[in-house]
């Protein structure tokens, strides 16, 4: 199985934390040049420096805020214009808050709007006539199990990923004659900061203590644990690789088994 990604350049949203980071580590193991993508600058050039570079690749940062979809078209027109070669992109960023769906503002549902979907597709349009020259393209999109079931007090997040897991599909019917497959890798309770952050919010509403929030999620994943951020990107690891050429336009949770349909 070639797994190998050397001499291909991955860009890398939201890669500072979490799965994020666990992903840009990944890709440049399997030999990747990796271009870091995030909002803060001082974390990205220290997180920059621990990267793997088994084949003495150089990686880089560039600078977003994905609150501002101008801004990420700026930075990552500029990048393109001295580094123009790509043949990697991961979609990554911050979920929305929790809270319900009928009491979530218009203006949350506008932000996180732009913040996936539309940034997701400034970068795509960026990115994919560098695929299509190499002949290369993976664009693999961090998305949610809540785009094959809709998880509770996640209002404004279930709806944006349904949205991300849409587009997609049809941009893989689109771009899969030019050799450039789009696939969503949906993350389960994973360890991460956002985990943290909604049972926290889970316990507030409920009553119950974090602990207690906790052990109950944990009984509801078939493997009775979290899984970890690297176990996720061993599957983005897979399909940025020339092994997953023929997997195109799906949706592959990566949860334990935690999401009851097919």
């Amino acid at each position: 199985m070639d797994l190998s990604i050397e001499h291909k350049t991955a860009v890398v949203c939201g890669s500072t934390q979490g799965m994020g980071l666990a992903i840009a580590e990944q890709l440049a193991a399997q030999g990747a040049r990796v271009v870091m993508v995030a909002r803060n600058q001082e974390k990205l050039h220290e997180v920059v420096k621990i990267l793997p570079q088994p084949h003495g690749q150089q990686h880089q940062v560039v600078v977003a805020d994905f609150s501002d979809p101008a801004a990420v078209k700026a930075a990552i027109e500029q990048h393109l214009a001295a580094h123009p070669e790509v043949h990697i992109l991961v979609n990554n960023t911050g979920g929305p808050a929790p809270g319900l769906a009928k009491d979530a503002e218009i203006a949350a549902y506008q932000a996180a709007f732009n913040q996936h979907l539309i940034c997701n597709q400034v970068l795509a349009q960026a990115t994919v006539p560098a695929m299509q020259q190499a002949g290369y393209g993976r664009i693999i999109n961090v998305i949610s199990t809540s785009v094959k079931q809709p998880l509770p007090n996640l209002g404004v997040s279930n709806t944006v990923r349904g949205a991300v897991a849409s587009w997609a599909k049809t941009l893989a019917n689109e771009l899969g004659q030019h050799n450039i497959t789009v696939n969503n890798v949906l993350p389960g309770a994973t360890e991460t900061g956002r985990l943290s952050a909604i049972f926290e919010n889970k316990a507030k509403k409920t009553g119950q203590t974090v602990a207690q929030v906790i052990e109950h999620e944990k009984a509801i994943i078939p493997m009775r644990r979290f899984g970890t951020p690297a176990e996720f990107a061993n599957v983005v690891g897979f399909l940025a690789s020339p092994a997953g050429a023929y997997v195109n336009g799906v949706n592959i949770p990566v949860d334990g088994g935690r999401t009851a349909c097919l």
